[in-house]
């Protein structure tokens, strides 16, 4: 298949049928940790919708109706928990993301799961003030969808750092408030050590400041997806990366509901 493939979700807890609207391996940023094989800078190709349909109406009978779940997936998994937009690079970026989402809610629909099944976009977040985006939220929102927003940095060096993201970390805040007044909206955020060493203490407090900004502002985010490297980085200097372990993860969880937001850890 070009744009539908099946995952067990640890995140999840069950199987997530994702949607990659980037085939072409292309993305705007640069995030240091990416699984993704001969990643390039650019953006989502012409999406064939008919196709899309063809390929999801096929995953959905399979996983809904058919005997998926028993064949490959393991006991405690077998759930659909969400059908989610991400893939190879960042599906804001494909002019088409609207028209996904309201394809995405009709093709539940027909095999009646429509609203059970959580429709996901996750997003770095980057084209949240574009016209035909925030269109596209707000058609998330009708089918009770959420949004997965990235925020791993609390400062512009950081932000550039590990996301190979240009703007600032202000502008990025910006947009997720944009997200966050549109559709219900979650961030995510991916913490690792590199060589042998936990993330920089430095780098975690300016973190925190920035949950203390959003708090003091009153963006309505839901809370916090707390995770790290499930697979190594396909990415130039990516092998020194390293996940941080999950006692790690949990304290640093126990410092971000300080804050004020609710936080799900995996890893």
């Amino acid at each position: 298949m070009t744009y539908v493939y099946p995952v067990v979700s640890r995140r999840a807890g069950g199987v997530s049928i994702g949607v990659n609207l980037n085939p072409n391996n292309a993305c705007n940023w640069r995030c240091v940790y990416c699984q993704v094989p001969e990643l390039t800078f650019g953006k989502a190709p012409t999406i064939d919708l008919e196709q899309l349909q063809r390929e999801l109406d096929a995953m959905l009978d399979d996983v809904v109706r058919g005997d998926f779940m028993r064949r490959r997936v393991p006991e405690g998994y077998r759930r659909l928990n969400d059908v989610a937009l991400s893939g190879n690079g960042e599906p804001t970026t494909s002019p088409e993301i609207g028209d996904v989402i309201e394809l995405v809610g009709q093709r539940l629909e027909r095999v009646g799961r429509a609203g059970a099944v959580k429709i996901v976009l996750i997003t770095n977040g980057s084209m949240m003030n574009k016209a035909v985006v925030k269109s596209a939220l707000r058609t998330l929102a009708r089918l009770d969808g959420e949004v997965w927003f990235k925020l791993d940095a609390g400062t512009d060096d950081d932000l550039y750092r590990v996301n190979g993201a240009r703007s600032t970390v202000g502008q990025h805040l910006d947009r997720l408030a944009i997200a966050a007044s549109l559709c219900p909206t979650w961030l995510q955020t991916c913490l690792f050590g590199a060589d042998g060493d936990l993330p920089n203490e430095v780098a975690l407090d300016a973190y925190l400041d920035r949950m203390r900004d959003l708090r003091q502002r009153q963006v309505p985010v839901r809370g916090v997806h707390l995770y790290t490297l499930a697979r190594p980085s396909l990415q130039p200097g990516g092998e020194v990366l390293e996940a941080v372990p999950r006692h790690w993860l949990e304290s640093f969880a126990r410092r971000i509901e300080a804050t004020g937001f609710a936080v799900q850890v995996s890893g």
